[in-house]
């Protein structure tokens, strides 16, 4: 049966009824009868889901209107229980004898057989459904199901903005705008407040109904060509080597662009009266809430593609910029992305930013590196958070454990206020041990350096008292350059460093790109796994151009300094030999052509390829030094991907397998004299850096912010006894997953402060 006057009349006299100035109870009210007669149903009812779950009865036009705010489903309850936990239509000519089908005598809905309910979706999410009956058995039109899930769209942005908090049961909250608590993959430490700032802010759909739809329909197709436009110019900069963004996911973006499907449900969806914006955000709706009960990897993947490309489309219907410009950055800004260039990041004025939230970025990740460097608390891996904010929500983000609080209430607001109070006073001590000089209880200096890979770290070299910078990432700077640096430029920054570290010695390594480090204009390749493969040292060696190019910027540099560079995923003894080589070739070709040569120029090995572990006493006595990169060591040893979250936590670096291979590189250093120093991520860890000392560690280098706290450890321990009841453990043959706990024990038994 077709409805009268069709969906655009009931469009345009239910957008009559939301301009006019009642209750929301009466508004609500009026909607229901509306809908009721153009669907020519004997009733239609809305079922708003409240915070704990449970959808209640908020309008109905034919069933006993006493039954509003009193009757309630439980969630999975009934076909309207159902509906919400599917995000799907239900149409049904006999809903009495359909298995799910729940009676309320209250309402007096037994005499009615045909039913018909939509999801009332926000994000993806059903915040209620809406229903249509008859006492007769009919079927409804594919018309009628699209009809009533277009006016759904309405009541969804009617339920988001607040109107009808104030008629719910007592002490119910509707749950669109209800606090939540999220997990994620704590990437950078520290604590933020603030308000939700979208790093591709999202177009608000506020005019739904359309005044013309022939224009509306020649709107999108403009858009569609634009957008399409600007998917295949992104392409093209790819193959011109100057697109940071991965082509195959660009060719996913052309393909949704051009998906006759994707495009057909837009343009039936405009037709039904719809303004072409709401037209997209219907059809993304409904798509991202079948896709994201999937259960298929791939297919949830493409959530993220088809959110990309609808927001793209928006952009271009709404004429506005796809990224916030960095300087419309509120004060107390936490920024909100499903990923970010460092690039981007470093864009952004440091003084507003308290935080970052993404959903795609590993702790190793640039991003992450960028983060830490800049002191922003960071999460990530928090699924869908850019479908589930709203722009201006307030928000905490705890880089610590991982967690994310939106819409916080007071209590938990006012708890991690005081938190990060403590943690500032914390801050305050560590800075105070600035000049304290690094020495244990019994009299044992220890070295600790700091890690950097930009010019913005290198205030936090005299803040934090480090001795030193043990290790600068250089492939950052290639990273965020639109281009393959020339020497010159990266001469520049070498020296620019240097001369930012004063005094304090600088230890550079060279290019580790290659794995999930990606140069945007260099051309890569499929590789079964890429951490394995062509990668750091085995670029350089088989591209000895560019090694040999970075090296001579080092030593230009280095003119007259102290020169220390450390060689990346050095396997063999022979790949260590062949990089000197280089390295002395052109420390005599800098020389012979007048530049002033390094006071001393040290060439050193990261120690980060198991197979090195049986070659200790060759490269012992071939390096100049060591470097132990505990981050890729643990992952190789375990034959684990760090950034996969299914076993990155599977294995603890406190093992007795991995602290025994730790303990024979430090053995090994001491009996040739080499140097050492492990920079990885566990030497920032006040228990882990414990352990470190106890099997024979004596120079550490971590992130800026991880100083303090470490060096407030050494100073209330004692080393021989650590390292006594250490060796024990490891000596013991205990099969132990990890030696966390004990080493906790211990560290609580010798008062050491962690």
């Amino acid at each position: 049966m077709r409805a009268p006057g069709g969906p655009r009349l009931l469009l345009r006299r239910l957008r009559e009824v939301m301009a006019e100035p009642v209750t929301a109870q009466a508004r609500l009210d009026r909607i229901v009868v509306l809908i009721a007669s153009n669907m020519v149903a004997e009733v239609c009812s809305l079922y708003v889901v409240r915070s704990d779950g449970v959808m209640e009865l908020f309008a109905t036009e034919g069933l006993n209107r006493e039954a509003v705010h009193l009757t309630t489903m439980e969630p999975g309850e009934g076909l309207v229980g159902l509906i919400a936990s599917s995000a799907e239509p239900l149409a049904l000519s006999d809903a009495q004898h359909h298995p799910a089908f729940s009676y309320k005598p209250e309402t007096g809905e037994e005499i009615y057989q045909s039913f018909l309910g939509v999801p009332v979706l926000r994000g993806g999410a059903t915040i209620g459904v809406l229903v249509v009956q008859n006492r007769a058995r009919r079927t409804y039109s594919e018309e009628e199901v699209e009809a009533l899930q277009t006016t759904a769209m309405l009541l969804a942005e009617m339920i988001a903005s607040g109107e009808l908090q104030a008629i719910v049961a007592k002490g119910g909250q509707i749950a669109v705008r209800n606090p939540l608590a999220m997990r994620g993959l704590g990437i950078a430490d520290g604590l933020g407040l603030g308000h939700v700032v979208m790093h591709q802010p999202r177009v608000a759909v506020s005019k739904i109904v359309a005044d013309d739809v022939d224009s509306e329909l020649l709107r999108l197709e403009t858009a569609i060509s634009a957008m399409r436009a600007s998917v295949d110019e992104l392409i093209d900069r790819t193959d011109d080597g100057q697109s940071g963004e991965h082509r195959d996911v660009l060719e996913a973006f052309r393909m949704i662009a051009h998906d006759r499907g994707w495009l057909r449900r837009l343009r039936e969806a405009v037709s039904s009266g719809l303004t072409a914006e709401a037209a997209v955000e219907r059809v993304q709706n409904d798509a991202r809430a079948k896709l994201q009960r999937q259960t298929d990897p791939y297919l949830r993947d493409r959530l993220h593609d088809l959110t990309d490309i609808a927001n793209r489309l928006l952009h271009q219907l709404a004429g506005q910029s796809l990224v916030l410009l960095p300087e419309e950055l509120p004060e107390n800004a936490i920024l909100v992305a499903r990923s970010m260039s460092p690039a981007a990041l470093l864009d952004y004025d440091r003084s507003r930013l308290r935080g970052l939230v993404l959903e795609e970025a590993g702790a190793s990740s640039h991003v992450a590196i960028v983060a830490r460097a800049l002191a922003i608390p960071a999460v990530s891996d928090v699924t869908n958070v850019t479908e589930i904010v709203e722009h201006g929500d307030a928000i905490i983000v705890d880089g610590d454990s991982g967690e994310v609080y939106l819409r916080p209430p007071p209590d938990v607001e006012a708890a991690y206020a005081e938190r990060a109070r403590m943690r500032a006073r914390k801050q305050a001590q560590y800075r105070a041990l600035r000049d304290v000089p690094t020495v244990s209880l019994d009299g044992v200096p220890i070295g600790l350096h700091m890690n950097a890979g930009l010019l913005v770290d290198m205030p936090h070299l005299a803040e934090t008292g480090a001795e030193s910078i043990g290790l600068f990432r250089t492939e950052l700077q290639f990273m965020l350059a639109p281009r393959f640096p020339r020497p010159g430029v990266q001469e520049q920054l070498y020296r620019a460093i240097l001369e930012a570290a004063g005094d304090r010695p600088v230890t550079f390594r060279t290019l580790d790109i290659g794995g999930d480090k990606l140069l945007p204009y260099m051309k890569g390749f499929e590789e079964e796994n890429p951490a394995l493969g062509w990668r750091a040292l085995r670029i350089g060696l088989d591209r000895p151009a560019l090694l040999r190019m970075q090296l001579r910027a080092f030593i230009r540099a280095g003119g007259g300094r102290e020169l220390r560079i450390m060689v990346p995923m050095v396997s063999t003894v022979d790949e260590y030999k062949r990089t000197r080589a280089l390295f002395d070739r052109e420390v005599a070709w800098c020389a012979s052509h007048g530049y002033a040569p390094p006071l001393s120029a040290k060439l050193g090995v990261m120690v980060e390829v198991p197979s090195l572990l049986f070659q200790l006493e060759e490269i012992t006595a071939a390096a100049d030094f060591l470097s132990v990169g505990s981050n890729d060591l643990m992952q190789y040893l375990y034959a684990v991907d760090r950034d996969n979250r299914r076993v990155a936590n599977r294995f603890d670096p406190l093992s007795v397998g991995f602290l025994r291979a730790l303990r024979s590189i430090a053995a090994a250093s001491v009996r040739s004299g080499t140097p050492l120093t492990l920079c990885g991520e566990i030497g920032g860890r006040p228990l882990e850096a414990m352990a470190l000392l106890a099997i024979g560690y004596r120079q550490l280098s971590m992130s800026a912010t991880a100083i303090g706290p470490v060096k407030a450890m050494i100073l209330t321990m004692n080393v021989a006894e650590a390292t006594r009841a250490v060796e024990s453990m490891l000596a013991e043959g205990r099969d132990d997953a990890s030696l966390r706990e004990p080493l906790e024990a211990l560290a609580g038994r010798l008062a050491i402060r962690l």
